[in-house]
């Protein structure tokens, strides 16, 4: 297997709370922060727009962080009187005590996998050489730091397993180290190389590897734009000064994203170049010539192409070029340009994301949002479709060539992640792991509705509770959404979730359109001057779950982070009258300036930006979060949540939407933003931290449902 498609730039996040009670409303009387103002104005196509808060981006200053901390009391202070908040958490760090464990993997002489014992913040990679040894601890990143803010970003062995490269994130940032071990030793090898950002690391042979970094900017670099990333080869042995630029070093080479993958066979380097989260050209070198030239595959950025495996000089390409739900081709590396391409794996009616391992591809097929797979040989004949546990989201069919089994997981909603053992040649599958939680599925169901939006296209939604649940519109219900970068929601199984189910809460996800449950035409249906259906979808979730006595106005929450916190900003300030409770988490939500930080602009594909053209500015301004927050309106219980440490979607579009929601809320329901210290958008985030937030969000959302306990007694177990 050489690379899967790289999705840079944002993804969701999951989860929330739980009951059922009588509505009695709990007012406290909230004495926010006062927000200085500043006379900060924008001309945009001679629209002038203020901008009172834009001290608030500057998250260096000392201004800022009184700020965060006066924030932060007035949230813990509200927090800290809800009733059964520490039951919440005592709940939830019960549930999430049981042994994870990871699919294996050879590397070398060496069988690796991962495993959490229930609790740590990070999960530990262990190995062992033969299956009846005991595994020894290979990495243990709960060491990396005394709070366990430090994670493992990744971990790539070279051809031999001898040697071992890992990044680390440090308090959440997307910028990383990547530390070179002796594998066998488990002693640091070199130096350790620094500021390296979206990055795989990709090895050649046993001699180095490539990664892809930007020059680290002026100014914060939690919150400075970065917009020249260069894929570079390091060679053992060497200082990371001497890494030579192999990519992205000119101005004609300037892109925002550039990402390197060496094919297994180590004759090919593939290069991905991209300006934008959608759409990339896609090069290639020669790696068995001394001096490699740069080959072009796919010259411009319309289309997502990328080479998946090869034999000898054939290779395997997977696209949506003329295929909006994907294909497999092959071509000839001598003349790889699209006139040369024939169809390996045709495209179907359903979203191909193709994996190869032991000699043949596994082409997952996702059926409303539904995982089916088909195993097909090198010739492209169809051998089985693969009988999976049930109806699912499955992920890992993939390994090396030369292996004659795989493991991959199953998961759905109800059901906890589960490994299996597949024989790649037999086609048959045994579990291999399955996690000893306290939780039973099958006290719980799930069920896929279709619903009508505005418009009138039909969506899809999973809809799980617990079995028996009386719909009577007083179950509390989260819906949570994403809508965006041709992320799709697929069933998964989510700890934090199950406290809010065994609580007799209802869980419901819509599959909206910009999202990739249905290839590039659905996300297109949601991106720029269309975004308006993504959110229409949303509220017409809310509207069948109400409609259909699920639930009401007074027992709904919704949910979504980074592009589904800009969801849950929009539809909050579009429709306040929808929902009890709102949840936006780590949220885009100043659509004006959101591609001047960071890399940013990067997600020009989906939203368009305020400079495009004055029809697109005031699409934008429509829309923007920071910018629709009205005087005497009356808004939800909000909130929000954030990180100090985002460098991705920056702290600052969740500080000045908090601002002015706090400025402007005409009624009794408090808005709140809590502010989690030395964390960043989500990934690496450790237990104790995440366990902490989810009792604060559970306690937060049911308070404001009006429970003043906990329907299943939670507090006496």
């Amino acid at each position: 297997m050489i690379t899967k498609k790289l999705f840079i730039g944002i993804f969701a996040v999951a989860a929330v709370a739980s009951c059922k009670n009588q509505n009695t409303k709990k007012e406290t009387v909230l004495n926010y922060p006062k927000t200085k103002k500043v006379d900060t104005v924008t001309d945009y196509f001679g629209t002038k727009v203020k901008d009172p808060y834009r001290w608030l981006e500057n998250d260096r200053s000392e201004e800022t962080e009184e700020w965060v901390k006066a924030e932060n009391k007035v949230t813990f202070d509200y927090l800290d009187k809800i009733p059964f908040r520490d039951s919440l958490k005592r709940r939830l760090s019960e549930i999430w005590n049981y042994e994870k464990i990871g699919a294996p993997f050879i590397e070398g002489e060496y069988t690796y996998f991962s495993k959490n014992d229930g609790l740590q913040n990070q999960y530990v990679i262990y190995r062992r050489k033969n299956e009846n040894d005991k595994a020894e601890v290979f990495l243990d990143p709960n060491k990396f730091s005394k709070d366990g803010t430090t994670s493992l970003g990744g971990l790539s062995f070279s051809e031999n397993g001898k040697m071992a490269a890992y990044s680390i994130s440090e308090g959440g940032s997307d910028w990383r180290k990547v530390i070179v071990l002796d594998a066998e030793t488990k002693k640091v090898a070199e130096d350790t190389l620094k500021n390296i950002k979206f990055s795989g690391i990709s090895w050649k042979g046993n001699e180095g590897f490539y990664y892809s970094s930007y020059k680290k900017p002026e100014g914060s670099e939690l919150s400075a734009k970065t917009d020249q990333h260069r894929l570079f080869y390091h060679k053992l042995g060497t200082p990371q000064s001497d890494d030579k630029i192999i990519f992205g070093g000119t101005t004609e080479q300037k892109h925002r994203y550039v990402g390197g993958s060496v094919s297994e066979d180590n004759h090919y380097l593939f290069i991905s170049a991209r300006n934008s989260t959608s759409g990339g050209k896609l090069f290639m070198m020669d790696l068995t010539q001394k001096n490699p030239e740069l080959r072009t595959i796919i010259d411009n950025e319309e289309t997502d192409t990328y080479v998946i495996d090869n034999e000898g000089s054939k290779l395997f390409i997977v696209t949506n070029l003329d295929a909006p739900n994907q294909r497999i081709i092959t071509v000839n590396a001598a003349n790889p340009t699209p006139e040369n391409w024939k169809d390996f794996i045709p495209e179907t009616e359903n979203v191909l994301s193709p994996s190869t391992g032991g000699g043949y591809f596994f082409a997952e097929y996702m059926v409303d949002a539904v995982s089916k797979v088909k195993q097909y040989d090198y010739q492209g004949n169809l051998i089985r479709e693969v009988k999976l546990p049930g109806l699912g989201s499955v992920g890992g069919f993939s390994t090396k060539k030369e292996n004659e089994t795989l493991y991959y997981s199953f998961t759905n909603y109800v059901t906890p992640g589960t490994i299996y053992k597949f024989d790649i040649e037999a086609g048959t599958s045994e579990v291999y792991n399955k996690p000893a939680i306290n939780f039973n599925p099958e006290d719980y169901e799930s069920k896929q509705v279709f619903y009508t939006s505005k418009d009138g296209t039909k969506v899809p939604m999973i809809i799980t509770y617990k079995k028996g649940t009386e719909l009577n519109g007083k179950n509390p219900t989260i819906l949570y959404g994403y809508g965006g970068f041709n992320i799709s929601l697929t069933p998964s199984f989510s700890t934090a979730n199950a406290v809010w189910l065994e609580q007799g809460g209802v869980y419901a996800v819509p599959n909206l359109r910009g999202g990739g449950e249905y290839g590039r035409e659905w996300h297109d249906a949601g991106i720029k001057m269309k975004k308006q259906n993504v959110f229409d979808d949303f509220i017409a979730a809310a509207e069948f779950l109400i409609d259909n006595n699920y639930t009401s106005t007074d027992y709904l929450a919704i949910r979504g982070g980074s592009n589904g916190g800009l969801l849950v900003g929009a539809t909050m300030t579009q429709r306040p009258d929808l929902m009890k409770v709102a949840l936006p988490a780590v949220g885009v939500m100043d659509m004006l300036r959101y591609h001047t930080f960071t890399a940013g602009a990067g997600w020009a594909y989906d939203y368009g930006t305020a400079e495009d053209s004055k029809e697109m500015f005031n699409y934008l301004y429509g829309y923007s979060p920071v910018h629709n927050v009205k005087e005497g309106t009356e808004y939800p219980a909000t909130l929000i949540t954030t990180g100090d440490h985002d460098d991705r979607v920056v702290p600052a579009h969740s500080f000045k939407f908090a601002a002015e929601l706090q400025e402007k809320q005409a009624g009794n329901e408090p808005v709140l933003i809590r502010i989690e210290t030395k964390a960043g958008h989500g990934a690496g985030k450790p237990t104790s931290m995440i366990i902490d937030e989810y009792a604060d969000i559970f306690g937060f959302t049911l308070y404001n449902m009006g429970f003043k306990k906990l329907p299943n007694s939670i507090e006496n177990q």
